[in-house]
Parts: C-alpha cells; structure tokens; sequence
C-alpha cells in the first residue's frame, strides 16, 4: 500500500460527486439516518483509499482486481467478516448508482464474494429477567412512568428503537390496542399492543397531561423532562439505569427486548411468518435465527426430562 489512507476531509471535491449523488438517492429512496450515515462511512473510507493507489476517484478505471486488493487492505487492518460484508454490500450499491447515471457499464463489485457469516444467537432475557426490568422504573414520577410505558411499548410489540422514538401520539390506539410504526424504507406496519402496555402508557399520558405537556395527536409520544421529543441514544441510557436497578448483571440493550419479544412468542407456539410481520422483517430468513433459539431451548427441556438423552459416562 502507499501512504496512509486519507481522511474526509483530505479528499478532494470532485472525487466526491458520485458519493454525493449516490447518499441524496438514498435519502430521496427513503433510508434511514443510520444507514445514510454507514454508507457514507463506509465509502469515504473506500475512496480514500482509491487515492492511495491512483491521483483522483474514476469510477470507469475502478476494476474488480483493485477492488480485491482494497478487501486485503481491510483484512490486514483486522476488519471482521461482518465488516467486510456490509462494506461489499455498499460498495455495490455505490456502483449500480453510477451505472444508473450512465457513466460506466458494468459494476466492478460484482465479482467480490461475501464472506460466509458465522450468525450468533441473539440474545434475550428470560421471564423473570424481564419481570425484573419492567418492574425497576420508579412509578411514582413522570419519567418513571414514561420507562415504564417504554419498557411494556417494546416488550409488548418488538418494535425498533427508531420506531418507538418516532412515534406520535395519535400513531397509538389506546381504546383499540394498535399503533402504527414507520419502520425501514419507510414501510408502515399496524401492531398490537398488549393490556399491559395499554395501561402503562395510559398512566403515562396522564401524569404527563398534568405535569403540564400535552398530549396532541402530532406531537412526540414520548418526550425528555423539557418536553423535547426522545432521542434512542436516552432511551440507551436510561436502559441501562433500569438494567442496574433490576440486578441484571449481563448487557442488555434496547434491541435486546426485541429478541426477547420475538423469542418469547416462537416459544409459546406463535408461528414464524407471523412474527416476521410483527418484527417487519422483508426475508423469512432473518427471523429463522430465533427457530434456533426456540430449538436450542427445547434440547435442553429434553436433555433434562428423558431418561434416555444424556450419553451414560
């Protein structure tokens, strides 16, 4: 390799153009912010690179040859397999924006192979566990009313972070137990809501109403003690304030409660394509991680309940 690989900000302006144009696509397709901002990441990096080995970006003189050679750069600095992954997938992405603008006929990442994924098991809190946490927001506040809310809201429907932080207040049904999220790409889905949520966020719009913020239909479901909508980054850490309150000594985040929504369900016989809807995912195959889970958990119910399922030592 020569030289060190460039920052943003040494970069210049016209080797940006294509990765201008390809991020406003983006935008315009409907991306969310944190993919926006992982592309961009992703291929300044690739760019930059590009600038170590020719004296400005082109995409025409791109090649699959060179491009491999940037995948034994990102080796050799110690990228992970799902590193690499994601920097193919934008990496192709990239170029099938500039075929669709007419300067070059064929994409170079086409011949790039995905390393093969080693999935881990998502993990998930079990009842007691999750009995614990919903119990560990101090009631007797606004705030600790709103957790409270918050914990039932992503326990009760698997929803994203993203998608609880961007809820509206007339997004949730309370008389008919729905709401409605905006999830990736912008696709809307209608979820139920469990008693126990329904309650708790019932709870919570009164204390709020009275404390003195309002609770119209257009307006942040739920909202920081300045009446600010809530950012995922708070709810991260309040997470991990209740997460010390109810004991738990092993990490959890907020997608954790997803995983748990999910793994909770397959266990009590919900069907798989079911829960692909509830959780939004566009391919079956994302929410058969949790089949493993589910089968993992029943090895052990057999391991321990026949007598004949342990190897005699």
């Amino acid at each position: 390799m020569r030289g060190e690989v460039s920052r943003l900000g040494e970069i210049p302006d016209s080797s940006l153009t294509d990765l201008s144009a390809f991020l406003s696509e983006l935008v315009a397709r409907g991306a969310s912010e944190h993919t926006v901002r992982a592309y961009q990441s992703d291929l300044v990096q690739l760019i930059a690179w590009t600038l170590t080995e020719m004296d400005r970006f082109d995409a025409a003189k791109v090649d699959t040859t060179l491009l491999r050679k940037y995948l034994a750069y990102l080796r050799e600095t110690g990228a992970t397999k799902r590193t690499v992954a994601r920097k193919i997938a934008a990496t192709r992405s990239f170029f099938e924006s500039i075929i669709g603008r007419g300067k070059i006929a064929d994409n170079p990442a086409s011949g790039l192979r995905t390393p093969r994924q080693t999935r881990k098991l998502p993990k998930f809190l079990d009842d007691s566990e999750m009995a614990a946490l919903l119990e560990a927001p101090a009631e007797e506040t606004l705030l600790g009313k709103r957790d409270r809310a918050i914990l039932e809201l992503l326990y009760s429907t698997g929803m994203r972070i993203a998608e609880l932080v961007g809820l509206d207040v007339g997004g949730v049904d309370l008389i008919g137990e729905t709401c409605i999220v905006r999830g990736k790409g912008k696709k809307e889905r209608l979820l139920p809501v469990g008693s126990y949520a329904t309650r708790a966020l019932e709870a919570y719009q009164e204390a709020r109403r009275a404390a003195g913020f309002p609770c119209r239909p257009g307006g942040a479901l739920f909202i920081n003690a300045r009446g600010g909508r809530l950012t995922a980054r708070s709810v991260g850490r309040n997470l991990e304030k209740h997460i010390r309150t109810a004991g738990l000594a092993r990490r959890v985040s907020p997608h954790t409660l997803r995983h748990t929504f999910a793994t909770h369900l397959l266990n009590r016989g919900a069907d798989l394509r079911s829960v692909q809807e509830l959780l939004g995912h566009a391919d079956l195959a994302t929410t058969q991680i949790y089949t493993h889970v589910t089968t993992e958990r029943l090895r052990k119910v057999y391991e321990e309940a026949h007598p004949h399922a342990k190897k005699k030592r």
